[in-house]
């Protein structure tokens, strides 16, 4: 069998403050258009080949907090379960569907989601997931849901065992990224194919210009939000429990950010010392800028760039509720241009651009968009960057390169490959407690209650 799935619990559907169709109640109609509305965020992901977080921020939110959150639930879910339930789909379906009705796949597939995994009634899931086709002007098709969800009630162990039969389909992973992931992790994959399918937790980064990692955590427990606090990360907190960020106490003050805590080994590990000039290369959103900032108690020049100009918006917005400086602008990293490249740098953070695939958990339509021949591409953009970066740094300077991969081709083979190439470059140590050593670098690796994967080099210019 694959790795086990949690069924959350959904709160109940509430009234929408729209007409109500014919013969239903307002709640039942607000159930159909939240399943219709998911819907179309899964088509978009599946045909448009959309990311999941630009097709939810393109949809039509419902009123209520609670079912914005069974939309993002539905959505997220069935993009984690998507090789499982397209393999049920094809066996639903006895044939195909014509492209203009593709999105009734889709829909088909938000149904079995909730049959599969979640704690809504069969019957109230069934119900609103066939209301929901006629939501999608596709009134004919009414009874092809209903039966083929019908069906998964009464044959459901059949079809889950047929599924399952496709390598895909049991691990909920493409076939490409579980060949890569048993070649570099043979001892390890299967721990690591079940975190990325989990739940990724919450965790925070105090401001402590602000406020001690103490103090904060008094004030989560008086909100009635419990946390922990991680012993090698004194500035962070990990939740029990999820919960909004614009709920967390004096989250528009600046006191706190959300970031995982993989992210935040980052900033301590450059080091930033006051008076010195650092880039922040591939910048945005810009969490890691801020904590570089916190880190050194704002007494530093820190440029941020970012090669979207969108994406700097939010570098810019993040400093901001923080009360932080920067100096912040569009530039690429492969092409340093005068108005950022106007000097040496003491320190260079290099957070590369790469397949994402430690951070699956939390971007699970990274298995349905990163393709196999995208990680040559990657790492040739990674090993552009290097060369560019590495003339910015004075000697005796440090460079941190990151990346959210789990792949060697983008860590440790891409410094090896660097080091080889450098005489004036050696690699200085990091924490015996940060993750795995590999050849070059440490990897942080995903875990239930621990942090997403990263993997981290620090490079010295000599």
């Amino acid at each position: 069998m694959g790795p086990p799935l949690s069924k959350p619990k959904i709160a109940s559907e509430r009234t929408a403050s729209q007409r109500t169709a014919p013969g239903r109640t307002a709640s039942e109609q607000t159930g159909a258009a939240v399943r219709a509305e998911a819907a179309r965020v899964l088509h978009a992901v599946r045909a448009d080949g959309r990311s999941l977080t630009d097709a939810l921020a393109a949809s039509t939110p419902p009123a209520d907090a609670r079912d914005r959150a069974l939309l993002s639930e539905l959505a997220f879910g069935a993009v984690r379960l998507l090789p499982r339930l397209e393999a049920i789909t094809d066996q639903l379906l006895q044939r195909p569907l014509k492209p203009n009705d593709r999105i009734l796949g889709s829909l088909l597939m938000i149904g079995l989601y909730q049959l599969i995994a979640l704690r809504i009634p069969d019957h109230a899931a069934v119900s609103a997931t066939v209301a929901a086709t006629r939501l999608l002007e596709r009134p004919r098709a009414v009874g092809l849901i209903n039966a083929s969800l019908r069906r998964f009630q009464r044959e459901r162990a059949e079809l889950l065992e047929q599924a399952e039969q496709h390598e895909s389909a049991r691990w909920l992973m493409p076939t490409w990224l579980l060949r890569r992931l048993r070649a570099a992790w043979p001892e390890h994959w299967e721990a690591l194919v079940a975190a990325s399918n989990g739940r990724a937790p919450m965790f925070l980064r105090v401001n402590r210009q602000r406020i001690s990692t103490d103090d904060y955590a008094a004030q989560l427990a008086a909100a009635g939000i419990e946390a922990v606090p991680l012993p090698d990360q004194p500035q962070t907190l990990r939740l029990l429990q999820p919960v909004p960020a614009d709920s967390l106490p004096g989250f528009s003050d600046g006191l706190v950010s959300v970031q995982d805590a993989g992210a935040q080994w980052a900033a301590p590990l450059l080091a930033p010392q006051p008076g010195e000039r650092i880039l922040d290369a591939c910048a945005a959103p810009g969490g890691k800028t801020a904590h570089l900032i916190e880190q050194a108690q704002g007494q530093i020049a820190l440029t941020a760039i970012d090669v979207s100009g969108e994406r700097m918006e939010a570098v810019h917005i993040n400093l901001h509720r923080l009360g932080l400086q920067a100096r912040m602008m569009v530039g690429d990293a492969t092409q340093p241009a005068p108005a950022w490249a106007d000097g040496p740098y003491q320190r260079i953070l290099l957070d590369a651009p790469c397949s994402a695939t430690g951070v699956i958990r939390r971007h699970p339509d990274i298995k349905r968009l990163r393709l196999d021949q995208d990680i040559a591409p990657l790492a040739q953009v990674q090993a552009r960057m290097l060369e560019a970066l590495w003339t910015l740094l004075e000697p005796g300077g440090r460079l941190l390169y990151l990346t959210c991969s789990l792949l060697p081709d983008e860590n440790e083979a891409q410094i090896a490959a660097f080091l080889a190439q450098h005489n004036d470059a050696s690699e200085l140590p990091l924490p015996a407690t940060l993750g795995v050593a590999r050849t070059h670098g440490r990897q942080l690796l995903p875990s239930e209650a621990g942090p997403d994967g990263f993997y981290f080099a620090l490079l010295l210019k000599r």
